[in-house]
């Protein structure tokens, strides 16, 4: 007998009718007042909810288990979208008024931790601060495509410094094991200096 021919056993997915789907919208047309989300929000205000979230991590159960997160290694941005996104499904306010308060409690709950003397991480992804930002290759490469001139008179002010001698260096971290140190001043010097303070106080 032909495998085409076969049926798909009961129950797997080669079974499963793909068109036996809900439509595109269907959920627009329930009724979803029997969810909290499908009511109207407790809180409006995107300052009162604010207020409302800070006073709950005022509680010291919920401040307890914050800091046991953060010794976790959970970074804030997780603990605040977390946050948002039950106080949505409880009923409590509306996404635009959790994406308005999600910077400031952020940054209420790194204070907490930086008073409590708590590690914690910012944001869940290490670089997330220079996310986004175009590198130099991928700058200098734009500019040669789409502004040719300013690409040649760069690179030709560079090649003028190498010839002359200059060659670009990395800049070099500034600590106390790299730092110009101050040249020791000669005892003739100190001593002229002292008598040089002498004078101007005695003109004082």
């Amino acid at each position: 007998m032909d495998e085409m021919d076969m049926e798909a056993p009961v129950g797997s997915i080669e079974a499963k009718d793909p068109f036996a789907v809900a439509p595109p919208g269907h959920s627009l047309t329930q009724d979803n007042s029997r969810w909290a989300w499908g009511k109207p929000p407790q809180i409006t205000d995107p300052e009162q909810a604010l207020e409302v979230a800070i006073a709950s991590l005022q509680k010291p159960k919920v401040r307890d288990e914050m800091f046991k997160l953060l010794y976790t290694g959970v970074s804030v941005e997780v603990m605040v979208e977390g946050y948002v996104l039950q106080a949505f499904h409880d009923g409590k306010f509306m996404p635009d008024v959790g994406m308005l308060i999600q910077p400031p409690l952020g940054m209420y709950i790194a204070h907490m931790a930086e008073e409590a003397g708590i590690p914690y991480r910012l944001f869940e992804n290490e670089d997330a601060g220079t996310e986004g930002q175009m590198d130099d290759k991928t700058f200098f490469s734009m500019m040669k495509e789409n502004n040719p001139r300013m690409f040649e008179f760069i690179r030709e002010n560079v090649n003028e410094s190498i010839r002359q001698g200059n060659m670009p260096s990395e800049p070099e971290e500034q600590n106390f094991m790299t730092m110009d140190m101050p040249e020791p001043q000669d005892q003739e010097d100190v001593e002229d200096t002292e008598e040089d303070m002498e004078e101007e106080e005695a003109t004082i």
